[in-house]
């Protein structure tokens, strides 16, 4: 499977009262690169009809980043069941190649006219092998 990378310095903003970033940013962090491979993947037109919404996230915090720390970001795609799919994620630090944050997302298609769940085809597979 092909992962979508980028890469992220953490800003002040994003550090917790125990001088680490918060939960609830890595939750963002998540969400922001899941958009950032659909919308590097995908044209336009298409992001117009379908939207995708989370059913649900699975995190398990390995280590603390801090401040000023370079992480990169890495996702990918694993598995699709009719209307839903499986994401991957993981937060490394790049210093070290440390594992932070290891994350499994399930998403489910939707049509953005209806509002409704969409079976996910193969044609939309294929723009994440």
């Amino acid at each position: 499977m092909n992962h979508f990378q980028t890469e992220i310095t953490v800003p002040a903003s994003a550090i917790d009262n125990l001088n680490h970033v918060n939960n609830v940013v890595y939750l963002q962090w998540i969400q922001d690169v899941a958009a950032q491979h659909w919308n590097e993947s995908t044209d336009f037109a298409l992001r117009e009809k379908l939207a995708w919404v989370v059913v649900n996230h699975f995190i398990e915090y390995k280590a603390p980043a801090f401040e000023k720390d370079v992480l990169i970001l890495k996702t990918r795609v694993e598995k699709y069941s009719g209307v839903t799919s499986e994401r991957h994620t993981e937060i490394i630090r790049k210093a070290d190649n440390k594992l932070l944050v290891k994350a499994k997302t399930l998403w489910c298609l939707l049509d953005k006219n209806t509002g409704k769940p969409m079976r996910i085809t193969d044609d939309l597979i294929a723009k994440f092998p």
